[in-house]
């Protein structure tokens, strides 16, 4: 008999609390929450979504990595790889099912296929009165050039790939001549006002949000406009203001994101804005300049969470 979500989330309450970790390999990441994880008395383990799949036969519907034919009582969401639309779908299809059948995942699908979008970011951040750079979102190379040749008066525009991270593939653009065919950015132009400011190079700052809090902060250094750590940025300390904070909450919270990583910047007026919102962030550029455990904050907060829903009951 197939059972309902309610009846799943009772089963799982009596048990100790199982977490998932949805992971590539075991990074450092993974290895800092298993640790933190086991600290709070819970089990975590790690999952391949390549390894996962629909399974009807069984009671949940779901055949889960290392779990059988049972749900863990979380799933944590480091990465989700690559691959063909129709793998990807798969992928995030799970995510969607383990939500509905009341699993609490970080982050849910929802939200991570409105941040791997960087349109659909930009255009939820700006629905909701954050204050984030103009963007344009384009198909063909004509209709981007039209753009850039209307817009480049008041300054440079930056090209960047609709799905990437890490400041991989980005240009900034002057004229339509910069702008690179097609095949260069698969097929679609992702345009966005480039507010950097040069003092004694460049600098923005990386808002980890958690559970309606900023857990951690930093400034990013370099000596160029691309300010990701990946790309040779220097992560320093730094203390976030509190409209930087409150900016970053309501940026996590109009992608649906528990956890994100908000990437702000000053523009030349010295107001705080928001670039990009990361569903997915890797924090050991972060850990470095943090004289805490980013993971045991994480660890916390999914760990309280679960106590909350399971005390009260919750399923979906």
């Amino acid at each position: 008999m197939r059972l309902s979500p309610e009846a799943i989330a009772m089963r799982r309450a009596v048990r100790r609390l199982r977490v998932g970790l949805v992971v590539d390999n075991m990074d450092w990441h993974t290895h800092a929450l298993t640790r933190a994880l086991t600290a709070l008395g819970a089990t975590s383990m790690p999952i391949r979504l390549t390894a996962c799949g629909f399974a009807t036969s069984n009671a949940a519907g779901l055949a889960i990595e290392g779990f059988g034919a049972d749900l863990p009582d979380a799933i944590f969401v480091r990465t989700v790889p690559g691959g063909s639309f129709e793998a990807v779908t798969l992928r995030l299809g799970i995510l969607h099912a383990a939500r509905d059948l009341g699993v609490m995942v970080w982050n849910d699908a929802r939200a991570i296929e409105r941040c791997v979008d960087k349109s659909m970011t930009s255009f939820l951040l700006a629905r909701a009165g954050i204050a984030t750079p103009p963007t344009w979102a384009v198909e063909s190379r004509e209709a981007a050039a039209a753009i850039v040749a209307q817009e480049a008066f008041d300054g440079p525009l930056v090209l960047k790939p609709l799905f990437g991270s890490q400041g991989r593939g980005l240009r900034l653009i002057r004229v339509p001549d910069d702008l690179p065919e097609p095949a260069g950015v698969n097929g679609v132009y992702y345009l966005q006002r480039f507010v950097g400011v040069e003092r004694d190079g460049f600098r923005d700052f990386r808002l980890l949000v958690s559970r309606g809090r900023v857990v951690a902060a930093m400034a990013r250094h370099s000596p160029g406009w691309i300010t990701n750590v990946k790309r040779g940025a220097r992560p320093v300390p730094a203390v976030a203001s509190e409209e930087m904070r409150e900016l970053a909450l309501r940026a996590a919270t109009a992608v649906g994101a528990a956890f994100a990583g908000v990437d702000v910047l000053y523009d030349l007026d010295g107001r705080p804005t928001v670039l990009e919102v990361n569903s997915m962030p890797a924090w050991s550029g972060l850990q470095k300049v943090t004289p805490f455990d980013i993971a045991a904050a994480l660890a916390g907060d999914i760990v309280a969470a679960l106590a909350e829903r399971l005390t009260q009951g919750v399923g979906g």
